[in-house]
């Protein structure tokens, strides 16, 4: 652990609890913390020096986030990834995105279309660039634009909440270069089907795109374990 090239990346307009958090998470989601591997206070606090408490506090917003859990006697450590969880996961994803993409066929703009050719852009030109972060990033903004559409609050409220839950298998399945033509050709069938407001066509990609990446995430946990 005290070996972890661990930094802070400081933001004045952020709480440090949210910047230790975002340190934290970002190690995760490359790998430099590994599952199964302890998150202890006093030496991530030596490390980043800061106190106890936001590393503390840090450590309850991973768990919200299905990133660490805290296990009686050993402490806080790393959550394992499972087929269970993911599966669990993208089951409730898939529900909600097919309501949110029937939705947005009854009110897709041209100004909308735009925005969401331009976030498929911004997507495809971050495949060419070697930060799997980012990238996770790019893809959940082009889902985002999505859910924006569909304009409706508690829709999207609940897929903000699945998509935090989602992000750390989302980034472990992009670490796959090999996918990028297939993940680039599904963003774009999606948006010529939402722009066509065939609410048949666009659901049955969205699904397969969905199945896709449980398929790709199930073997890359049963390589991990």
């Amino acid at each position: 652990m005290m070996e972890k090239d661990l930094q802070l990346n400081m933001d004045a307009y952020l709480p440090l609890r949210d910047v230790v958090f975002q340190t934290l998470r970002s190690a995760i989601l490359r790998g430099d913390l590994k599952p199964g591997e302890r998150l202890m206070e006093l030496q991530l606090a030596s490390k980043l020096g800061v106190s106890r408490t936001p590393i503390r506090e840090a450590i309850r917003m991973l768990e919200q986030e299905g990133l660490a859990i805290t296990i009686p006697r050993r402490g806080a450590e790393v959550a394992k990834m499972t087929e269970k969880d993911m599966g669990d996961t993208l089951q409730i994803r898939r529900a909600l995105e097919e309501l949110a993409v029937v939705l947005v066929c009854d009110k897709i703009t041209e100004e909308d279309v735009a925005e969401l050719r331009a976030a498929m852009k911004h997507f495809e030109e971050m495949t060419k660039q070697d930060n799997v972060v980012d990238l996770a990033k790019a893809d959940v903004a082009l889902h985002e634009t999505v859910y924006r559409i569909a304009d409706n609050p508690k829709l999207v409220q609940l897929l903000g909440d699945i998509r935090e839950q989602m992000f750390r298998y989302r980034a472990e399945y992009l670490k796959d270069r090999s996918i990028y033509p297939i993940l680039i050709q599904e963003h774009r069938d999606m948006v010529d089907a939402l722009e066509k407001r065939n609410k048949d066509l666009v659901v049955k990609i969205t699904m397969k795109h969905l199945y896709n990446q449980e398929e790709g995430m199930k073997r890359i946990i049963r390589q991990q374990q």
